[in-house]
């Protein structure tokens, strides 16, 4: 049954991908003899053609972190894997695919610009300001979810059912072995000459030699911490260990934000992205060889056992495997400054979403094989769900259960890497664009700004209603939801005031203003639920809800200056794109 279910959403995607991707690439009137901003600005530092293969594993590999499986797995076990399901395919095809595909398309005509520019140029410069106060308040809440709950892989330890266990320390001990090789991969590629191919081919398999090396010599925080203080309990040693890791990867953040692209974030990119495709095959594989019987209830009602409903909720907890605003920043970001011709947009904007949406179908299928009264359904730990769906999916074709855990938690932080690489040199940009500062100075004001606030929310604690301690992560993750969705919604809202001003059509409103307007009440619906939930008992001291308000007036703001751009205009202010846009595809 998994197996049939994966089979008709890779079929879904494939026909949206061959007829509405065709139907887009020609609204979006894409031109392969219009020449892009990758070789009219080329230097061959941040502009430069890249071929559609090497670029879309980059742009895959960027956007296709732990979002698609921490979304899917929570969102299953909350409402049933239908809803998930139904959500996945149905958001990326018309709304995820949609918003990544339209703000490529928008960066190469207008020079490669971020989408930020994009709204300065055709909404306001005030808009802009906004938008980017928007963007670095999402990018800070993404760095505390993915940051904290990679610190949970990394500590206890995991008892498989057949007794098999896998040690947390492991898995710390094969990450850090893992950032090890990018970097002296990096140093081979730049000092002896070697391509980046034969270097893959050479490092990879010792990923692969890191992933079983860590559970022989793991690096046990727990235990060093117990050494110093032997009066703790395990429960508190883990909780400082957790902390501890915490702080580490943030300081790995900060450091990976100022050190050249070559020695780290591009090899560990490329590896990263490899690892990325053996892990969705290796899920694959086992459902295809036979994976478990579907335990997960279907349907498990319209409210989750802890309160929340499912419309809005489902919308924004599933953000990366439908819809996620974070995937306009890589697309205006880098992609679009090296896209080669104006039709890979649709393979590297379109397609790459629709493969995030297998990605998250993977996962899916992880919480599929548990029972709704399983401890983790009930709890959801998504970094452990995920290991036992893909361990037990391996399995099946004869690999060791703890060795295919193994493998799958090193997988979610190698995914989580890269995220936390981006999101950081991306806030360490916005805070130097608006101070103005630039050099060595700008460079580590920024740094230390995008890190140290995160820095200050793994410090914190927070309790349910019945005072049991909440791990920051969960804590953090409706609102990284709903900030990412609300971030889509912004982003689509710059792209449809483009494409009215310039194309004065009908279907804008259709392709992107329905998605956006979407978009907009799920994640102000939301976030004003998080602000009443938090409020109910008068003014708090907790951040969340303040900031979820600053949000919430940011995008009021932005939407009423779209708006107010959109009911000026008239047919003689129609802003030219500066790359002339042909009048047929």
């Amino acid at each position: 049954m998994m197996f049939w279910l994966m089979a008709f959403s890779a079929t879904v995607l494939i026909v949206a991908y061959r007829v509405y991707g065709n139907l887009l690439a020609r609204l979006l009137r894409l031109d392969k003899d219009v020449v892009t901003p990758a070789h009219t600005l080329r230097d061959d530092i941040d502009y430069a053609p890249l071929s559609p293969g090497p670029l879309l594993n980059q742009h895959f590999s960027a956007i296709a972190a732990a979002g698609p499986i921490v979304g899917p797995i929570l969102a299953g076990a909350a409402f049933g894997w239908l809803p998930a399901m139904i959500w996945i395919l149905v958001g990326s095809i018309f709304i995820g695919g949609v918003h990544d595909f339209t703000a490529l398309v928008a960066s190469v005509r207008h020079q490669g610009k971020s989408i930020a520019e994009v709204v300065r140029e055709h909404i306001s410069p005030r808009a802009f300001l906004l938008f980017l106060i928007f963007i670095w308040l999402a990018l800070v809440y993404i760095i505390v979810a993915f940051t904290d709950i990679t610190a949970s892989s990394f500590t206890g330890m995991q008892v498989l059912e057949n007794g098999q266990s896998v040690s947390g320390a492991g898995i710390a001990s094969a990450s850090l072995m893992y950032l090890v090789l990018p970097v002296m991969m990096g140093l081979v590629i730049r000092y002896t000459g070697m391509s980046s191919t034969l270097a893959s081919c050479i490092f990879l398999p010792l990923v692969g030699v890191a992933i079983y090396a860590g559970q022989v010599f793991p690096f046990d925080v727990t235990a060093i911490i117990h050494s110093f203080w032997p009066s703790l309990t395990t429960t508190q040693a883990e909780g400082y260990a957790h902390v501890s890791w915490d702080v580490a990867l943030l300081l790995y953040c900060a450091v990976a934000s100022v050190v050249p692209l070559w020695l780290l974030l591009q090899p560990r990119g490329e590896l990263g992205g490899y690892f990325l495709f053996l892990a969705l095959g290796a899920g694959a594989l086992g459902l295809v060889m036979g994976g478990k019987p579907i335990e997960l209830p279907m349907f498990s009602g319209w409210t989750s056992l802890k309160g929340d409903a499912m419309v809005p909720m489902l919308f924004i907890t599933i953000a990366c495997g439908a819809c996620s605003g974070f995937h306009s920043l890589i697309a205006s970001g880098t992609t679009s400054k090296q896209l080669r011709v104006e039709t890979d947009a649709k393979p590297i904007g379109y397609g790459s979403m629709l493969l995030e949406a297998m990605v998250a179908m993977v996962s899916l299928c992880c919480v599929m094989s548990l029972a709704g009264d399983h401890a983790l359904v009930k709890n959801p730990q998504p970094n452990f769900i995920y290991a036992l769906g893909i361990g037990g999916f391996l399995e099946k074709v004869g690999l060791p259960a703890a060795v295919g855990v193994s493998f799958a938690l090193m997988a979610f932080s190698t995914f989580v890497y890269d995220t936390l690489d981006v999101c950081t040199r991306l806030g360490r940009f916005i805070i130097q664009e608006l101070t103005g500062l630039k050099g060595v100075a700008g460079r580590w004001l920024g740094t230390i700004i995008t890190t140290g606030v995160p820095m200050y929310f793994v410090f914190q604690t927070s309790v349910d209603a019945a005072g049991k301690p909440v791990p920051i992560w969960r804590t953090f993750w409706e609102l990284f939801g709903a900030s990412n969705q609300l971030l889509a919604a912004m982003t689509l809202l710059g792209v449809t005031v483009w494409l009215w001003r310039t194309r004065r059509a009908m279907w804008v409103w259709a392709v992107t203003g329905i998605p956006m307007a979407l978009m907009t009440v799920m994640s102000v619906w939301a976030l004003v639920n998080i602000i009443r939930k938090h409020f109910a008992g008068g003014v708090t001291a907790n951040p969340v809800p303040w900031i979820a308000s600053c949000l919430v007036g940011l995008a009021i703001l932005m939407i009423i200056e779209g708006v107010v751009i959109i009911v000026r205009g008239n047919s003689q202010d129609q802003p030219k794109s500066p790359v002339p846009i042909p009048e047929a595809a």
